[in-house]
């Protein structure tokens, strides 16, 4: 007994100075990402003609299901959503609260637009930290803060049968959030930058490229064709691209002919065995 005892002692232990070391998000600014999240689930049951049920159901999804995603992969320390006291009634709150007076963010549609951005470099802080402080690898980081940051959009789209937000052209959210959560893992991990001041600029890089890309029309690229490049960008790049089109070409010569040597060979070994099978048959 004693020995089982002791040994959810130490279990514990780690758990408890992973928490201590972890990132101080106040609570406030914690339930403005949920409020701000569950209202645009919320707008968005109610766009598409959805029930309450269904629009509690978007909002728990857009505000708590990128970081059930995240401890779901992680399987790592506690889940967010459960832990948490106040996330889940929060959430379902201000989902009941927009579903029934959608005017109350209809109206200062781009206040809400500039809290939901700030809500996403939120939640890629949080995500990237919570990974970095079990020990996974800085991409790890990232990828886990983008998709708390998105992941919950992700899973809205996924419940509405649609091409996810995220992986279509539109002005730069994904990839937003993706350099927030690179900056703050950079910031920490390479020039050990306090984490409350590494998560405010890692924050307010999300929001300033968010704004950016909205400001001057930045949208994410579909397809890329050289040759549309500008000239002068096309003289610069050129001394880039040609040793490594010429090395592509080198490859894709050396792989066909490897390829045609080996389907000769192959035809060879077949009439090889045709004739011996001849032989033997006449033979008999």
């Amino acid at each position: 007994m004693f020995s089982a005892v002791f040994a959810a002692t130490q279990s514990a232990i780690p758990a408890s100075a992973i928490a201590s070391e972890s990132i101080a998000i106040p609570l406030a600014f914690e339930m403005l990402g949920v409020v701000v999240a569950a209202a645009t689930g919320a707008l968005t049951a109610r766009e598409n003609k959805l029930d309450l049920i269904g629009a509690i159901g978007l909002a728990v999804l857009v505000s708590l299901g990128g970081g059930l995603i995240r401890d779901v992969i992680l399987q790592e320390g506690n889940v967010y959503i459960l832990r948490q006291p106040l996330a889940l009634p929060v959430a379902i709150a201000t989902a009941a609260m927009v579903f029934t007076f959608p005017v109350m963010a209809q109206k200062p549609d781009r206040l809400v637009a500039a809290l939901d951005i700030f809500s996403v470099g939120l939640f890629a802080v949080m995500g990237a930290d919570k990974t970095m402080l079990y020990g996974y690898p800085a991409i790890t980081c990232v990828m886990m803060g983008f998709f708390t940051a998105v992941g919950g959009g992700m899973l809205r789209d996924v419940c509405l049968a649609r091409i996810p937000f995220i992986f279509q052209r539109s002005n730069l959210y994904a990839i937003a959030a993706i350099a927030g959560a690179a900056v703050y893992i950079g910031l920490v991990k390479n020039f050990a930058v306090w984490n409350i001041a590494a998560g405010a600029v890692s924050v307010s890089v999300t929001v300033i490229v968010r704004w950016w890309s909205i400001r001057y029309n930045i949208m994410s690229p579909t397809e890329i064709d050289l040759r549309k490049l500008p000239e002068p960008v096309k003289k610069v790049a050129r001394p880039v691209v040609r040793p490594v089109r010429m090395a592509a070409q080198h490859v894709s010569t050396k792989t066909s002919q490897a390829a045609e040597h080996a389907r000769l060979r192959k035809i060879e070994r077949q009439h090889k065995r045709d004739r011996q099978r001849e032989t033997r048959r006449r033979r008999r």
